[in-house]
């Protein structure tokens, strides 16, 4: 009995613990060169041109993201898991539209590869849905 219940305090602990090593994926802090191919339903792949931006990702600040000029964006909630990170993100236009959407980065020191999956909506028409692939390498110090 008391052997058992040493295992399950040790599981326990191992269980609470486990969070706190993985709070940090693994990436090197600097600037980014990201790359992202955007996918959407009816339209042919590598039909849309790749964009490429520089963002200065550091892991407090891990999520790769292009600053929208036009709109207001909130971060719902951020998680990582391992080497992975998952966000949860809102942003809303000027115009009255929206674009709801839920992202993984999963990095590997000084590159990473993700997708992101959005909903983006206009007043008065239907929700369209896309994804938005991206890989990333670390190339320099931020600025």
């Amino acid at each position: 009995m008391f052997i058992r219940a040493v295992m399950i305090v040790f599981v326990l602990m191992t269980l609470f613990l486990v969070p706190s090593f993985a709070a940090e994926p693994n990436l090197k802090d600097g600037m980014w060169e990201i790359t992202t191919n955007m996918e959407m339903p009816g339209i042919p792949a590598g039909s849309m041109p790749a964009q490429k931006i520089n963002q200065c990702i550091t892991k407090k600040d891990s999520v790769p993201q292009k600053p929208e000029k036009e709109s207001e964006c909130k971060m719902i909630s951020t998680k990582v898991v391992g080497d992975t990170v998952f966000w949860n993100m809102q942003c809303r236009m000027k115009d009255g539209s929206k674009i709801d959407s839920e992202g993984t980065a999963t990095y590997k020191g000084d590159k990473f590869d993700g997708a992101t999956n959005m909903t983006m909506s206009q007043p008065g028409e239907k929700a369209m849905k896309m994804t938005q692939r991206m890989s990333g390498r670390r190339i320099g110090e931020c600025k």
